[in-house]
């Protein structure tokens, strides 16, 4: 068997990468620090290496930024990392916020900063040290205006860990990134929609004994040149409008970027088990409250796995019913008459 390395799925979390090939839920942008080392923007002289928890700047097209990026390793060895700049995604299932890997080539921001030479191959931490890495963030001239998302990230060239895929053995690494955000000016549209929105059901086979269990599941899209932090309500009507089920708005603690769609699923504990459903979601944004998109479903519930047994039972009982008359006509039905005719 041979072995080959690679990083965990979509690079890291720009926040903390606790273990090797761990995506972490979305939250506030805090500092980049997995306990061994971090990457932070560089502080002023003085104040505290967790000032900026993460880098935020905006210009016009055309114009250049410059900042720094600090990488602190708080071990007893030295490390070595890769250090490169790249582009913001959500993750599809789950919609965390993720910075792309090393191998995959960036398209929007990561392409517009430029790291110092020495940054090409690769930049050695003392142990209990820090090295400081400036940056220059030029804007092309043809920048859409919005938000423009990415990161400043640290990838440990050691093998940390093995993992079997197959025939082969992997070998994963760790990487830990700074989010940077990048505001260019210019007509803002915040846009966020709801789709695909379904049910799947699973009802128990004596109904109304236990109860009856559903997933709701939608995507969320931003349509918008502008993050959102995007906040859902999920509603559910019966027959003649009885409402079944009603999980008010509430924010989701994820960063939805620009032109990204994520899958998300709410679980329905106590779903109905006969009833004809609209189901709702509905999602906006506390900073945006004129952003609202609405998308329904509708469905039938039904004891399917109970109608099931209990056609299976009818079924039974009217084969034994019909076994049962044949046999009772035959019982009834007299004998022939001998034939007299053929006797002297």
């Amino acid at each position: 068997m041979r072995l080959r390395t690679r990083t965990s799925p979509y690079g890291l979390l720009a926040g903390l990468l606790l273990g090797a090939g761990l995506l972490l839920p979305a939250a506030p942008a805090t500092a980049a620090d997995n306990g061994t080392w971090g990457v932070f923007p560089t502080p002023a002289a003085g104040a505290a290496m967790t000032d900026r928890a993460y880098f935020f700047h905006q210009g016009a097209a055309g114009t250049t930024v410059q900042d720094s990026a600090t990488i602190l390793n708080t071990s007893d060895k030295d490390l070595t990392f890769q250090v490169f700049a790249t582009d913001a995604v959500n993750t599809p299932a789950g919609g965390a916020f993720a910075l792309l890997p090393a191998e995959t080539e960036p398209k929007d921001i990561g392409t517009w900063i430029a790291l110092p030479p020495e940054t090409a191959t690769t930049v050695t931490v003392p142990a209990k040290g820090r090295k400081d890495v400036p940056f220059t963030v030029k804007v092309p001239a043809d920048a859409t205006p919005g938000d423009h998302v990415g990161g400043i990230v640290a990838l440990n060239t050691a093998v940390e860990g093995v993992q079997q895929e197959g025939k082969v053995r992997v070998g994963v690494k760790r990487s830990v990134g700074a989010r940077l955000y990048f505001r260019v000016p210019g007509p803002v549209t915040p846009g966020l929609s709801v789709e695909d929105v379904h049910v799947t059901r699973s009802a128990p086979l004596l109904p109304w004994v236990k109860k009856a269990r559903a997933t709701v599941s939608y995507a969320l899209v931003n349509r918008g040149n502008v993050v959102v932090e995007p906040k859902v309500a999920v509603s559910a009507e019966g027959l003649f409008g009885r409402e079944v089920l009603g999980i008010p708005a509430r924010e989701l603690k994820l960063t939805l970027l620009p032109g990204q769609r994520i899958e998300l699923t709410e679980a329905w504990p106590d779903a109905p088990q006969l009833d004809r459903v609209t189901l709702t979601v509905t999602a906006g944004a506390a900073a945006h409250p004129d952003l609202a998109s609405q998308a329904s479903t509708d469905f039938t519930a039904v004891p399917w796995p109970a109608v099931g047994a209990a056609l299976v039972l009818a079924g039974a009982a009217t084969a034994v019913w019909t076994l049962r008359r044949r046999r009772a006509s035959a019982e009834q039905q007299p004998d022939p008459a001998p034939d007299l005719a053929g006797t002297r």
